[in-house]
Protein backbone atom coordinates (compact mmCIF):
# COMPACT_ATOMS: atom_id res chain seq x y z
CA UNK A 1 0.00 0.00 0.00
CA UNK A 2 1.04 3.62 -0.55
CA UNK A 3 1.58 6.03 2.33
CA UNK A 4 2.56 9.67 1.99
CA UNK A 5 5.38 11.06 4.12
CA UNK A 6 4.67 14.80 4.16
CA UNK A 7 8.29 15.89 4.07
CA UNK A 8 10.93 17.16 1.67
CA UNK A 9 13.66 15.93 4.01
CA UNK A 10 15.47 12.93 2.43
CA UNK A 11 17.02 11.87 5.74
CA UNK A 12 13.60 11.36 7.35
CA UNK A 13 12.43 9.18 4.46
CA UNK A 14 15.67 7.17 4.35
CA UNK A 15 15.39 6.34 8.05
CA UNK A 16 12.12 4.39 7.65
CA UNK A 17 11.80 3.53 3.94
CA UNK A 18 13.46 0.09 3.84
CA UNK A 19 11.87 -1.14 7.06
CA UNK A 20 8.41 -0.07 5.83
CA UNK A 21 8.93 -1.72 2.44
CA UNK A 22 9.47 -5.02 4.26
CA UNK A 23 6.02 -4.48 5.79
CA UNK A 24 4.43 -3.89 2.37
CA UNK A 25 4.30 -0.10 2.63
CA UNK A 26 5.59 2.13 -0.16
CA UNK A 27 6.55 5.58 1.09
CA UNK A 28 5.63 8.43 -1.21
CA UNK A 29 7.01 11.93 -0.72
CA UNK A 30 5.74 15.36 -1.61
CA UNK A 31 7.87 15.22 -4.78
CA UNK A 32 6.09 12.00 -5.85
CA UNK A 33 2.61 13.54 -5.69
CA UNK A 34 3.64 16.79 -7.40
CA UNK A 35 1.54 18.82 -5.01
CA UNK A 36 3.06 21.30 -2.63
CA UNK A 37 1.12 23.50 -0.29
CA UNK A 38 2.27 26.28 1.95
CA UNK A 39 1.97 25.07 5.52
CA UNK A 40 2.16 27.39 8.49
CA UNK A 41 3.93 25.24 11.06
CA UNK A 42 2.73 27.27 14.01
CA UNK A 43 2.39 24.45 16.53
CA UNK A 44 3.88 24.86 19.98
CA UNK A 45 5.74 21.55 19.86
CA UNK A 46 6.86 18.74 17.54
CA UNK A 47 3.59 16.78 17.78
CA UNK A 48 1.42 19.80 16.94
CA UNK A 49 3.54 20.59 13.88
CA UNK A 50 3.42 16.94 12.81
CA UNK A 51 -0.38 17.00 13.02
CA UNK A 52 -0.53 20.18 10.91
CA UNK A 53 1.59 18.54 8.17
CA UNK A 54 -0.29 15.23 8.19
CA UNK A 55 -3.76 16.81 8.12
CA UNK A 56 -2.86 19.36 5.46
CA UNK A 57 -1.61 16.78 2.98
CA UNK A 58 -4.25 14.16 3.78
CA UNK A 59 -7.00 16.69 2.99
CA UNK A 60 -5.49 17.18 -0.48
CA UNK A 61 -4.47 13.61 -1.36
CA UNK A 62 -6.74 11.34 0.74
CA UNK A 63 -3.70 9.06 1.07
CA UNK A 64 -2.76 7.94 4.61
CA UNK A 65 -0.23 10.62 5.57
CA UNK A 66 2.66 10.81 8.03
CA UNK A 67 3.75 14.16 9.41
CA UNK A 68 6.92 14.51 11.45
CA UNK A 69 8.73 17.31 13.21
CA UNK A 70 11.74 17.54 15.48
CA UNK A 71 12.60 20.16 18.06
CA UNK A 72 16.07 20.92 19.35
CA UNK A 73 16.85 21.92 22.92
CA UNK A 74 20.30 22.99 24.09
CA UNK A 75 21.00 22.69 27.80
CA UNK A 76 23.16 25.81 28.01
CA UNK A 77 20.61 28.17 26.42
CA UNK A 78 17.85 30.07 28.20
CA UNK A 79 14.23 29.20 27.41
CA UNK A 80 13.95 32.27 25.16
CA UNK A 81 17.05 31.26 23.18
CA UNK A 82 16.03 27.64 22.56
CA UNK A 83 15.67 26.64 18.89
CA UNK A 84 12.69 24.42 19.82
CA UNK A 85 10.30 24.30 16.86
CA UNK A 86 12.43 26.77 14.87
CA UNK A 87 15.57 24.69 14.27
CA UNK A 88 15.78 25.75 10.60
CA UNK A 89 13.94 29.07 10.76
CA UNK A 90 16.29 31.61 12.29
CA UNK A 91 15.15 35.26 12.52
CA UNK A 92 12.39 34.49 10.01
CA UNK A 93 14.70 32.94 7.40
CA UNK A 94 14.64 29.26 6.39
CA UNK A 95 18.26 28.06 6.42
CA UNK A 96 19.71 25.44 4.09
CA UNK A 97 21.96 22.68 5.43
CA UNK A 98 25.26 24.57 5.20
CA UNK A 99 23.72 27.75 6.64
CA UNK A 100 22.44 25.72 9.59
CA UNK A 101 25.90 24.28 10.24
CA UNK A 102 27.41 27.77 10.09
CA UNK A 103 24.76 29.28 12.38
CA UNK A 104 24.96 26.59 15.05
CA UNK A 105 28.76 26.34 15.08
CA UNK A 106 28.92 30.13 15.61
CA UNK A 107 26.37 29.82 18.43
CA UNK A 108 28.24 26.94 20.07
CA UNK A 109 31.53 28.89 19.95
CA UNK A 110 29.94 31.43 22.33
CA UNK A 111 29.45 28.63 24.87
CA UNK A 112 32.98 27.26 24.79
CA UNK A 113 32.77 25.05 21.72
CA UNK A 114 30.56 22.31 23.15
CA UNK A 115 26.93 22.17 24.35
CA UNK A 116 24.60 19.38 25.44
CA UNK A 117 21.69 18.70 23.08
CA UNK A 118 18.34 16.98 23.11
CA UNK A 119 16.05 16.20 20.18
CA UNK A 120 12.31 15.83 20.77
CA UNK A 121 10.44 14.16 17.90
CA UNK A 122 6.75 14.18 17.09
CA UNK A 123 4.95 12.05 14.53
CA UNK A 124 1.32 12.14 13.44
CA UNK A 125 -0.61 9.92 11.06
CA UNK A 126 -3.80 11.09 9.42
CA UNK A 127 -5.87 8.22 8.03
CA UNK A 128 -9.58 8.16 7.23
CA UNK A 129 -10.10 11.34 9.22
CA UNK A 130 -8.45 9.96 12.38
CA UNK A 131 -5.25 11.36 13.91
CA UNK A 132 -2.71 9.17 15.71
CA UNK A 133 0.36 10.63 17.42
CA UNK A 134 3.54 9.57 19.13
CA UNK A 135 6.58 11.36 20.54
CA UNK A 136 10.08 10.35 21.60
CA UNK A 137 13.39 11.99 22.38
CA UNK A 138 17.10 11.50 21.86
CA UNK A 139 19.68 12.84 24.27
CA UNK A 140 23.11 11.76 25.52
CA UNK A 141 24.94 13.64 22.78
CA UNK A 142 26.64 16.99 22.45
CA UNK A 143 27.09 19.55 19.69
CA UNK A 144 30.50 21.01 18.83
CA UNK A 145 31.73 24.07 16.95
CA UNK A 146 33.83 22.11 14.44
CA UNK A 147 31.88 20.08 11.85
CA UNK A 148 33.15 16.80 10.46
CA UNK A 149 33.58 16.45 6.68
CA UNK A 150 30.62 14.10 6.24
CA UNK A 151 27.10 15.36 5.50
CA UNK A 152 23.64 13.81 5.94
CA UNK A 153 21.35 15.79 3.59
CA UNK A 154 18.31 16.92 5.56
CA UNK A 155 19.97 16.42 8.95
CA UNK A 156 22.88 18.89 8.81
CA UNK A 157 23.38 19.00 12.57
CA UNK A 158 24.52 15.36 12.43
CA UNK A 159 27.81 16.90 11.19
CA UNK A 160 28.36 18.65 14.52
CA UNK A 161 26.81 16.03 16.82
CA UNK A 162 29.12 13.80 18.85
CA UNK A 163 28.19 10.55 20.62
CA UNK A 164 30.08 10.48 23.95
CA UNK A 165 29.85 6.68 24.14
CA UNK A 166 32.09 6.37 21.08
CA UNK A 167 33.70 9.83 21.15
CA UNK A 168 32.79 10.13 17.46
CA UNK A 169 30.61 12.30 15.27
CA UNK A 170 27.30 10.59 14.46
CA UNK A 171 28.33 10.47 10.83
CA UNK A 172 31.58 8.66 11.61
CA UNK A 173 30.01 5.73 13.46
CA UNK A 174 30.71 2.22 12.13
CA UNK A 175 27.82 0.12 10.79
CA UNK A 176 27.75 -1.82 14.06
CA UNK A 177 27.61 1.40 16.08
CA UNK A 178 24.87 2.73 13.79
CA UNK A 179 22.80 -0.40 14.37
CA UNK A 180 23.15 0.05 18.11
CA UNK A 181 22.20 3.71 17.70
CA UNK A 182 19.09 2.72 15.69
CA UNK A 183 17.76 0.98 18.77
CA UNK A 184 18.15 4.24 20.69
CA UNK A 185 16.33 6.02 17.85
CA UNK A 186 13.26 3.77 18.38
CA UNK A 187 13.21 2.94 14.65
CA UNK A 188 11.51 -0.43 15.12
CA UNK A 189 8.88 1.04 17.44
CA UNK A 190 8.16 3.92 15.06
CA UNK A 191 7.84 1.55 12.09
CA UNK A 192 5.38 -0.54 14.11
CA UNK A 193 3.42 2.59 15.05
CA UNK A 194 3.16 3.53 11.35
CA UNK A 195 2.10 0.04 10.28
CA UNK A 196 -0.62 -0.15 12.94
CA UNK A 197 -2.23 3.12 11.92
CA UNK A 198 -2.04 3.17 8.13
CA UNK A 199 -3.50 -0.26 7.35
Amino acid sequence: MKVLFATTNPAKVKKYKKALEKKGIELLTIQDIEKQIKIDENGENAVENAIIKAQSYYQITHIPTIGMDNNLYIEELSSKEQPGTHVKRIHGKELNDEEMIAYYTDLIKKYGGRVNGKWVYGMAICNKGEIYTTSWSKENFYLVDKPCKERNPGYPLDSISVMPKYNKYWLELTEEEKQENKKQDNVEEIVQFIVEHVK
